[in-house]
């Protein structure tokens, strides 16, 4: 592993465990077994060491999500797929997901926030994109595409801290437990 990958590995680590503002510089370099310079080389600072990792992780999950999004499949198969892959990558990146959920909820001023708000953004727009191109099958979706993709990414990301706090290291969801979220939520923009 080289330097920047090591700084990376164990920025993550230290940020998923103690929180981006609880972690100094400092703390960082050691862990990964660099010099402060090291890191200002690859990086430039704190913050861009974040955007760096956020932007790499962030890509991974834009790309394996392209794959199921525009699928021309009905509703309740796009979104079952869009599920299933979204909470795999979760689950192979537990540490770097619930940071990434941590970031989000922080304080809208804070470095963490700045730099996680566009990369869900992003995300979220693919997800409204689903409802656009399937508005016109549900009549009470129409002009509420947002909305529905908020309750959806919100229904998949309370499941996973849920099974994460509960669990005891790896987490897993199963696909009945994929089928019964989005069976839930198609459920409830049916009514």
């Amino acid at each position: 592993m080289d330097n920047r990958e090591a700084i990376l590995n164990q920025a993550l680590h230290l940020f998923y465990a103690r929180g981006y503002d609880a972690v100094g510089v400092q703390e960082i370099v050691d862990a990964a077994g660099v010099t402060k310079p090291t890191l200002y080389y690859y990086f430039g600072s704190k913050r861009g060491l974040l955007e760096t990792l956020l932007k790499g992780r962030c890509e991974k999950l834009e790309e394996e999500m392209r794959q199921v999004v525009f699928a021309e499949e009905e509703l309740p198969r796009v979104l079952y797929q869009v599920a299933r892959h979204y909470l795999d990558f979760a689950c192979r990146n537990m540490e770097f997901y619930l940071l990434l959920l941590g970031l989000f909820y922080s304080g809208r001023q804070s470095d963490g926030y700045q730099a996680v708000s566009p990369l869900i953004e992003r995300f979220h727009q693919q997800i409204v994109g689903i409802f656009e191109r399937f508005s016109r099958q549900l009549g009470n979706m129409r002009g509420r595409q947002r909305e529905f993709a908020v309750g959806f990414l919100g229904v998949m990301d309370h499941h996973f801290l849920m099974v994460s706090h509960s669990s005891q290291g790896e987490v897993q969801i199963s696909d009945s437990q994929v089928y019964e979220i989005v069976h839930q939520f198609m459920y409830g923009i049916y009514t």
